[in-house]
């Protein structure tokens, strides 16, 4: 996973630096991608990541297939080297209430969630799916598939008809394959997927504007 996400960074102009422990896997990394600095070495020992240059680090991604591992990254390289935006891979989502910012995670990627997800969306018209959570856990994106029956589209309520909470709002609308821009005068139609940024605490109020 981790070869991967160097890969697309360095194709988006990124510069990356690698760490891999085992010196055969380096090698061929280094061969296989000749635009990526790799250093052999454990990411979990602070001398690897001194040597790494990590005081001169914008982001850390910790994705390796340990979730104990991507957390004493992730608290290395916030608390001796504040890197500014530590990103996680949770493997285990029974882990996943550690990945916050007492472990030095600031945006954590749950791998299992991310496919419950998925599989939520796919299967279930009119509920509420979290796609993530931001804001150590304060803000969450959420996203509804809307039914015939849900009260936005059986009213033909505009979203400000809807008068949504201030903890609540909506940010795209996909309608057929296309993202749409909300405005005060959209009306909601049947299998749009409505996706909203809501304060952790106030997901269970889009039900009232989105589920019957």
């Amino acid at each position: 996973m981790g070869i991967a996400i160097a890969q697309d960074l360095v194709d988006r102009h990124h510069d990356v630096l690698l760490i891999e422990q085992r010196g055969e896997t380096a090698d061929k990394i280094r061969s296989l991608l000749p635009n990526i600095i790799v250093v052999t070495g454990d990411a979990c020992e602070f001398i690897s990541l001194q040597q790494a240059g990590l005081r001169e680090t914008d982001v850390v991604i910790a994705a390796t297939g340990d979730d104990e591992d991507n957390l004493v990254i992730s608290w290395l390289s916030k608390q001796e080297f504040a890197v500014p935006r530590v990103i996680a891979r949770v493997n285990n989502s029974r882990n996943e209430w550690l990945f916050d910012e007492s472990w030095g995670v600031d945006i954590h990627v749950s791998t299992p969630a991310l496919i419950t997800s998925l599989v939520d969306e796919a299967v279930e018209i009119g509920s509420i799916v979290n796609l993530m959570d931001l804001a150590h856990g304060k803000m969450r994106l959420i996203e509804v598939t809307l039914a015939a029956n849900s009260p936005a589209v059986a009213q033909q309520l505009t979203l400000d008809e809807l008068r949504l909470p201030d903890s609540v709002r909506v940010v795209a609308v996909v309608r057929s394959e296309q993202p749409l821009l909300p405005q005060p005068n959209m009306q909601f139609l049947e299998h749009d997927h409505v996706v909203l940024m809501s304060r952790a605490d106030a997901t269970e109020l889009c039900a009232d504007a989105f589920i019957s």
